[in-house]
C-alpha cells in the first residue's frame, strides 16, 4: 500500500512539474523570441537537449540516479525519431498558418488512439472518447482562428503527426518494456536528439526566417533568457518522458491541452494578450473535457481493481492525472528519479 501511495505521489509530482515547467518555458521563449527577436526555435531546441543531456551527466556521476545500459540501435532510433518529429512541427508552423498548425496538435490525440488500438491492441471506451472529444472541442474553439491549406504544409503536418505519435508511444513502450526509468531514457537518448537538431536546427532556421542564427547580435538579455530558457528545459525534458511512462502518451497530450488553456490565461493576465469570449468558452469546454477524461479513467481503474482476473483481458486506455496504475510489474521496480 506504501508503494502504491509513493507511486500516485511520483505521478502527481511528474503531472506538477510538467504543468509547471512548460508553461514557464513557453512565456520564457515567447519573451525571448516576440519581444527580443530571436526566431531560431529548432536550433534553441537542439540547446536545450544539450544542456538536459550535461545535467543529467552531471547527475549520474554524483550517484542521483543509476545508469542503465539499453541497446544502442533502439537508442538511436528513438532519439532521431525525437528529433525529426521537433524538425517537422517547427516546419509545419512554418508552412501553415497558426489556425492549421494547431489542428495539427489536436490531431496528435485521436491518431494515438488510433495507433495503439491497432498496434498495441489496446481498448478506449466510449466515455473516454467522449471525454477526449469534448476536449479537443473546447482546445479548438479557444486556440484556432484561422485554418488556410497548402500541399506542402498538409504534407509536413501528417509527417510531424505520425512521427510524435509513434515517438511518445515508443517513450511509453520502451519504459515500460525494458524496464527503465525515465531519467534513464532521457540520459541515453538526449545526446542523439539534439545532435540532429544541432546539425538541422540552423539550416531549418534559416529557411524559415532567413536569418542566420550564427550571425545573430545576442546582447546580454537575450543571452539571459536563452539561458533560463536552457535551464528551465530540463525540466521539461525529463517531466516530459516521466509522465509518459508513469501515464501514457493519451494522458500527456490530454495534459499538454490543459498546458494550452493555462498559456492564453497566462498570456491575457500577465502578457495582455486579446481574449474573447470565445477564448473563455473554449477554456471552459476543454477543462470540463479534461475533468470528465479522469474521472472515467479512475472509474475504469477502480472496476479493474475490483475485477482483476476480467481487467487481464483487455490493456489499460491512459491513466487519469491523479489516479495509480495497477498493474504489479510496473509498480515493483521504483525508479530512482532523485531529481525531481
Amino acid at each position: 500500500m506504501g508503494e502504491m501511495s509513493s507511486f500516485q505521489l511520483g505521478v502527481i509530482g511528474a503531472l506538477f512539474l510538467s504543468v509547471a515547467s512548460s508553461v514557464s518555458i513557453v512565456i520564457c521563449n515567447k519573451a525571448l523570441m516576440s519581444n527580443l527577436g530571436f526566431p531560431f526555435a529548432t536550433t534553441l531546441t537542439s540547446w536545450h537537449l544539450m544542456v538536459t543531456f550535461c545535467t543529467l551527466h552531471a547527475a549520474q556521476r554524483f550517484n542521483l540516479f543509476e545508469n542503465k545500459s539499453i541497446d544502442m540501435k533502439t537508442v538511436m532510433l528513438f532519439g532521431i525519431l525525437n528529433g525529426v518529429s521537433i524538425g517537422l512541427l517547427n516546419l509545419s508552423l512554418g508552412f501553415n498558418s497558426i489556425g492549421f498548425y494547431q489542428m495539427t496538435k489536436l490531431a496528435i490525440i485521436p491518431f494515438t488512439v488510433l495507433l495503439e488500438t491497432i498496434f498495441l491492441k489496446k481498448q478506449f471506451s466510449q466515455k473516454i472518447k467522449l471525454s477526449l472529444l469534448l476536449l479537443l472541442v473546447g482546445v479548438g474553439i479557444a486556440s484556432i482562428t484561422d485554418l488556410q491549406l497548402n500541399f506542402v504544409g498538409t504534407v509536413l503536418s501528417l509527417l510531424a503527426i505520425a512521427t510524435t505519435c509513434v515517438g511518445q508511444i515508443l517513450t511509453n513502450t520502451i519504459q515500460k518494456r525494458l524496464n527503465v526509468s525515465s531519467t534513464q531514457l532521457l540520459y541515453q537518448s538526449a545526446p542523439f536528439q539534439a545532435a540532429i537538431l544541432f546539425v538541422s536546427g540552423p539550416l531549418v532556421d534559416q529557411f524559415l526566417t532567413k536569418q542566420n542564427v550564427f550571425a545573430f547580435k545576442y546582447s546580454p538579455i537575450v543571452l539571459a533568457f536563452i539561458i533560463l530558457s536552457c535551464i528551465i528545459s530540463v525540466s521539461v525534458n525529463f517531466s516530459t518522458f516521466m509522465v509518459i511512462g508513469k501515464t501514457s502518451p493519451v494522458t500527456y497530450q490530454v495534459l499538454g491541452h490543459l498546458k494550452t488553456c493555462l498559456v492564453l490565461g497566462f498570456g491575457y493576465t500577465l502578457l495582455h494578450d486579446p481574449f474573447t469570449d470565445r477564448n473563455i468558452i473554449g477554456i471552459l469546454i476543454a477543462i470540463f473535457g479534461m475533468g470528465l477524461y479522469s474521472y472515467f479513467c479512475t472509474q475504469e481503474n477502480k472496476k479493474k481493481q475490483v475485477d482483476p482476473l476480467g481487467s487481464q483481458m483487455k490493456d489499460k486506455d491512459a491513466t487519469p492525472f491523479l489516479a495509480v496504475e495497477k498493474e504489479g510489474h510496473e509498480v515493483k521496480n521504483s525508479e530512482k528519479d532523485s531529481l525531481v
